[in-house]
């Protein structure tokens, strides 16, 4: 049963109060206008809660602006811009991201660039860069609850090379203050095909700030390379943004907990506010955080991932490159979410 405004409504009483429940909560259809994002088409949903989040269309259904009762959730770079420019080349990839809320990395390859035999992979693969099709919407009661969806397809092919297509749903109801990612992954085509995949969940102030701290249990974490090793005793706080700041990278190995997932969260202990991912662990057994400290590019990301960043071709060699064979798929289940009061954030430390 929807929680709004301090209590529960059935769903008689919002069909009594209301002209239309458009007036609380929905999925709006829009078409960007201006700048590099021009063309782009876009879904605002909103809970009635005060979650917001923008569903981008034309970027394989990544999540795009995100926020809280007002208070921003996502990091946003005014790189962003439509798959038509983008750059495949070397960090081409930058050019054209925007931040946001989540981007997905791959699906044959995240990282950085490399060239892996007589393939030049760019920086984090071109998956994001995808429009989505099949796209459809729905808003519709599901027993007490009034669930919200977008749902749409991916693919990356090219002729003589893989074909993997990103069946996407994204759903969340009305009073939540969360989204749900349900991803499906299939190799359509008839050759065996890499497959190297990252949630890059990207906050940025409020929820990152001087007062701000990461919240998530551990099996062991690491430094990318011996130059973060110093940096690696304050990779859980955040410091006030400065000029030139050199961006770390720490590879995380969560704790599991009795359902199977790993969680982790950013708060803002002055605020009293944060935000949170949970993912299931089977499919994605690690997290890459992202720190970057920078004036202006001040954002910390939290990536689930099916293998720390690694290059694809030392992944083969090692044997730990995953391969789906023709007709394979695997599925993904990605949570990510606000934590609006300090009762909320007791209650995800008292979870981990």
């Amino acid at each position: 049963m929807p929680q709004l405004y301090g209590r529960a409504y059935t769903q008689e009483e919002l069909r009594q109060i209301t002209g239309h429940l458009s007036q609380i909560a929905g999925v709006r259809l829009v078409e960007l206008a201006d700048g590099k994002p021009r063309g782009m088409r876009v879904a605002e949903v909103t809970t009635g809660s005060g979650w917001q989040f923008d569903v981008h269309l034309d970027r394989a259904l990544d999540i795009g602006a995100a926020s809280f009762a007002g208070k921003p959730v996502a990091w946003i770079h005014p790189a962003l811009g439509g798959p038509w420019h983008y750059d495949p080349y070397g960090f081409g990839w930058g050019r054209t991201f925007g931040g946001g809320l989540m981007t997905t990395c791959g699906l044959s390859f995240f990282g950085q660039p490399e060239g892996d035999g007589a393939q030049a992979l760019g920086l984090h693969g071109r998956i994001s860069h995808t429009s989505a099709e099949k796209v459809c919407v729905r808003e519709a009661w599901q027993g007490d609850d009034y669930v919200l969806t977008v749902e749409g397809q991916a693919r990356e092919s090219a002729q003589a090379g893989e074909n993997l297509l990103l069946i996407r749903r994204i759903s969340t109801r009305l009073g939540a203050n969360h989204l749900l990612i349900e991803d499906t992954v299939r190799n359509d085509g008839y050759r065996p095909s890499p497959h190297m995949i990252l949630y890059h969940c990207n906050f940025g102030f409020p929820i990152v700030s001087p007062e701000s701290e990461l919240l998530m249990d551990d099996e062991s974490v690491q430094p990318k390379g011996e130059s973060m090793r110093e940096a690696l005793a304050r990779h859980k706080q955040f410091e006030a943004p400065v000029g030139d700041y050199e961006q770390g990278v720490f590879f995380h190995k969560p704790r599991v907990d009795a359902e199977g997932f790993c969680q982790a969260a950013i708060v803002n202990r002055a605020l009293s506010f944060g935000a949170y991912v949970r993912w299931r662990a089977a499919e994605l057994p690690f997290m890459d955080q992202w720190k970057q400290m920078s004036a202006s590019d001040y954002v910390c990301a939290l990536e689930p991932c099916n293998v720390w960043e690694t290059p694809r071709r030392q992944l083969r060699e090692e044997g730990q490159l995953r391969i789906l064979q023709p007709g394979e798929e695997i599925h993904y289940r990605v949570e990510l979410g606000a934590l609006p009061d300090a009762d909320a954030i007791r209650d995800f430390e008292a979870r981990l």
